[in-house]
């Protein structure tokens, strides 16, 4: 099963602040819920876990993360990642290129296009469900990576500090629960918004 899709989300900060953590993969990777690199292989390949809380379950991904383009000038990155849950029911991957554009000299947008691909347990969800999943990952992804460029903005503008990504903080399991309720009460409002036009 296949879920394409591609987003742009504005974030607080210049193109410049942007691009330097969208190069830090390890920053970029704090900033998804629940995923983790657990180890640097080479500069172009990482391994790393993803947990997933469903109520009392916990559901562990491995991977790997492959970085297949970086381009400077268009500030972009490219990136295919694997992985399989620790009972080996589940796989997934995903091909992203991610990358900022400037609006201004104090904002810009970070734009991605991905394409997931999943199987086993995982692709029991349905596309019906997994692309509205899809987007309340995305959403949290993009409130995490606007607040460390926010971060790196402010730290920035403080004299004799250097615009470099904050600490990685320990990632949360994220929670499939939560992500769920979303999606339901994301229905519920387009069904009732519908009957009122």
């Amino acid at each position: 099963m296949k879920v394409q899709l591609e987003k742009s989300y504005p974030m607080p900060a210049s193109a410049d602040t942007g691009w330097a953590l969208l190069q830090d993969i390890e920053g970029v990777a704090s900033c998804m819920p629940g995923a983790k690199i657990t180890e640097k292989v080479d500069a172009q390949r990482y391994k790393g876990t993803v947990s997933v809380k469903l109520g009392p379950a916990s559901l562990s991904f491995r991977g790997e993360i492959s970085v297949l383009g970086i381009d400077a000038a268009a500030r972009s990155l490219h990136l295919f990642a694997k992985g399989t849950d620790t009972t080996g029911g589940s796989a997934a991957s995903m091909d992203l290129t991610a990358r900022v554009e400037a609006v201004d000299a104090a904002s810009c947008n970070l734009v991605g296009t991905s394409e997931v691909t999943m199987s086993g347990k995982a692709a029991t969800f349905g596309g019906r469900v997994m692309g509205p999943v899809s987007d309340q990952i995305l959403g949290q992804f993009a409130a995490n990576f606007a607040a460390k460029v926010q971060a790196m903005r402010d730290a920035a503008s403080t004299p004799g500090a250097a615009a470099t990504p904050p600490p990685v903080n320990e990632p949360k399991p994220l929670n499939g629960l939560a992500l769920m309720w979303a999606v339901i009460k994301g229905w519920f409002r387009s069904l009732f918004s519908a009957k009122r036009s």
